[in-house]
């Protein structure tokens, strides 16, 4: 039996978009099932252009 990692997501603290790790962001180059540490660090807030840095784990 494999145990998954319950997905998590991510809240840029400068625009409130939530990044969910179950979804990914397809328009935006990032395939659903994306782990955040795998996400690009040259990424960007596809709504305000914030860094990955500005982004903080949220439960929802």
């Amino acid at each position: 039996m494999t145990e998954t990692k319950p997905n998590k997501t991510w809240m840029c603290l400068i625009c409130g978009w939530i990044y969910d790790e179950t979804a990914g962001a397809a328009d935006h180059g990032i395939s659903p099932g994306t782990a955040w540490a795998d996400v690009p660090m040259n990424w960007t807030c596809p709504e305000c252009g914030a860094r990955k840095e500005d982004f903080e784990m949220v439960q929802i």
